[in-house]
Parts: C-alpha cells; structure tokens; sequence
C-alpha cells in the first residue's frame, strides 16, 4: 500500500499514531474473525438440522398422501411470524419469537376424526419452515460479517500495517541520514573555521 506522506516530524508522528491505532484493533478484529467463523459453522450445522427434520416430516407427509388430500385447504394459515433480534459476536441477527396462526373452527360433525392432529402436524410443519428461513437469513447476516472482517484483517495485517511500518521507516532513515549530514557539515565548517584561524595566526607571528 502506498502511504502518501513527507519527511518530517509532523508526518511521522502522524504515522505512528495510524500505526498504532491499527496494531491495537487488530487483536480484537482477529477474534471477531474467529468467532464468526465459529457462528457460521454453527449456523450451516443449524441449517442442515432444519432440512433433515423437514425430510423427515415431508417423508411422513407422503406416506399418508391419501389421507392429506382430504384435509380441508382452508382450515388453517399463518397469521402473523414475530420476530426478535439476536447479537451474535456482537452482530444483530434474526431470531424467531413465536408463529401466530390462524384456523377456522372445527366442525366435528364434518370433519374426521384425525384432522386435529393433522392441524397440529401442519402447524410444526410450517413451523420448522419458518425457523428454517429465518436460520437461513441469520447465516447470510453471519457470513457477510464474516467476509467483511476477513477483509479488514487482510487489509491491516498485509496491507496497511506494513506500509506504515515501511513509511515509519523510510522517514527515519531519511531523517537520520539529514542528521548526520547535517553534522558532518558542521564538523567540516568547524574544522575550516579552526585552520582559518591557524594561517592567520601563523601570518600574525
């Protein structure tokens, strides 16, 4: 990376506090990193839980297809989904509070005997859809964070960091060289100075 700065003090100083600044948030930028990676591990091992539970419940759904198609397509449907929301290593993720759903009265003159716990199953059913979703966008949340923290460690650990250290670096060297010209002339001048003045000492006498 290139850092654009000057050789004096002022830039230097100003360097050094980027530097550090930088130095300081790396840590912590590193265990965000790490403990996302773990959060999206969780969530995909939470997503593949939800599908099998939903291959199972799909599984049980069609081995009884012929009682299912008796099943009244009007008699329940989800109302309302309530959400909260869930800091995960200080992300804000969805996170199901509860379904509401919404059914028409049984009418048990009507209806077979086994449509309640059809209702039930549908409501889990639905349910674990629901949950499914919602764990699904909270991995999407996840892993973008993710990506983007990677990014900015990238950025500090193999960019930034080594080219304020390069600059840092490039500036003293500078400054040091300045230096020691800067002595080396003046001892030069001293020492023109010191044999002026022995000629001319040596011209009086």
């Amino acid at each position: 990376m290139a850092i654009k700065f000057q050789y004096n003090k002022t830039y230097l100083q100003q360097l050094n506090k980027e530097l550090k600044v930088r130095l300081n948030a790396l840590p912590t930028l590193q265990a965000k990193e790490s403990a996302l990676r773990l959060e999206v591990k969780r969530a995909k091992d939470e997503m593949a839980a939800f599908d099998a539970g939903l291959v199972e419940r799909r599984g049980f759904l069609a081995a009884e297809m012929r009682l299912w198609r008796e099943f009244p397509s009007d008699l329940v449907r989800v109302k309302a989904v309530h959400l909260k929301e869930r800091k995960i290593a200080g992300i804000r993720t969805p996170d199901l509070e509860s379904v509401e759903f919404e059914s028409r009265p049984l009418s048990f003159f009507i209806e077979h005997g086994w449509i309640p716990e059809g209702l039930k199953v549908l409501e889990e059913l639905a349910t674990l859809m629901i949950r499914r979703e919602i764990a699904y966008k909270r991995m999407i949340v996840l892993e973008y964070n993710r990506k983007k923290t990677t990014q900015k460690v990238n950025l500090y650990e193999k960019v930034q960091i080594p080219g304020y250290q390069e600059a840092i670096l490039k500036i003293k060297r500078f400054m040091e060289d300045e230096d020691n010209l800067s002595k080396a002339s003046q001892k030069i001048l001293k020492a023109r100075i010191a044999a002026a003045e022995e000629a001319e000492a040596g011209a009086t006498a």
